[in-house]
């Protein structure tokens, strides 16, 4: 009986342990939804007159490159 029930406590931890690993590595939430609110602000940003003397564009070149740059990291790390 203690063979089984350390076999499955065994087991247990090592879904845990991979669960978590596997959370680490691959699942990034926060850099996530930073895209979902870049893309949405970029889009408020398009809709918006432009007659700002260059600065809305300037400005959706910038919100591109955020776009880009949490990309890169989420794909540095695998996400």
């Amino acid at each position: 009986m203690t063979t089984s029930f350390a076999r499955k406590a065994l087991l247990g931890t090592a879904i845990a342990a991979s669960m978590g690993i596997g959370y680490a590595i691959g699942a990034q939430p926060h850099m996530a939804e930073t895209v979902t609110l870049l893309q949405s602000a970029r889009a408020e940003l398009a809709a918006a007159t432009p007659n700002k003397g260059g600065h809305r564009e300037r400005g959706l070149g910038l919100i591109d490159q955020a776009i880009a740059e949490v990309r890169a990291g989420m794909a540095f790390a695998g996400g």
